[in-house]
């Protein structure tokens, strides 16, 4: 059961309209690395889930994704301004203006709409918190570049709030993958000599540190 809290996450607001820039920002609404993407991943997880701490951890950073999508929508809602005028948007995806009246979709910065085909579940704990660490530092360098392209303060505020809240989460994900790395698909594979080993490719090799760790270098020799 889910209960909507009034209050923002974080409070939301910007120095001037942008559409241009709202544009862009639709990325982290309906794209591949953005927050409803996150959402929906981990709550999808979390239905196989059999650790109730776990569980508890990906449906509360679920739940928390969804109020992070709510204040990216709340930020392009206040970007696009009130005026419709497809003059204002002569870059990029002009779907507000033309299909959704300045309201955010769940479209990426192209105009693609969301698609559940984002979402990873394998059923694999392992699998999926790996997963799940790779989609938060995605999401993190999305929102660095994103950060890097507009100088509204405000607009920034709010970027730089998620961001850290990706690797909040990054982290949470990777202390319960410390716990659990011996499971699953990391505990039925991975036992032979095979595992240990690291094949040179590259001629002439390399120096690399490879070898200094639990994988070590293999010559071709019989």
């Amino acid at each position: 059961m889910f209960k909507h809290e009034k209050n923002l996450f974080h409070p939301v607001t910007v120095e001037r309209p942008n559409p241009q820039y709202a544009a862009l920002l639709q990325e982290q609404l309906g794209g591949g690395n953005g927050e409803l993407k996150a959402a929906m991943q981990y709550m999808a997880q979390s239905f196989r889930i059999q650790d109730p701490a776990i569980k508890d951890l990906f449906l509360d950073i679920a739940a928390e994704e969804l109020g992070h999508m709510e204040m990216v929508a709340q930020t392009i809602n206040l970007l696009n301004g009130h005026d419709l005028g497809v003059e204002k948007v002569p870059l990029g995806e002009i779907q507000t203006h033309v299909q959704l009246g300045l309201a955010p979709g769940l479209i990426n910065a192209s105009g693609y709409s969301w698609t559940a085909d984002y979402v990873t579940v394998t059923g694999d704990l392992c699998a999926d918190l790996l997963s799940n660490i790779a989609s938060e530092q995605r999401a993190k360098v999305t929102y660095e570049y994103l950060y890097r392209q507009i100088e509204d303060k405000k607009v920034r505020e709010t970027i730089d709030f998620l961001l850290n809240r990706e690797e909040a989460h990054n982290a949470m994900f990777r202390e319960a993958f410390n716990k659990v790395q011996q499971t699953g698909s990391n505990k039925d594979f991975g036992t032979t000599r095979a595992a240990t080993m690291y094949f040179s490719m590259s001629a002439p090799s390399p120096d690399t540190d490879f070898s200094k760790k639990d994988v070590k270098p293999v010559s071709f020799e019989k």
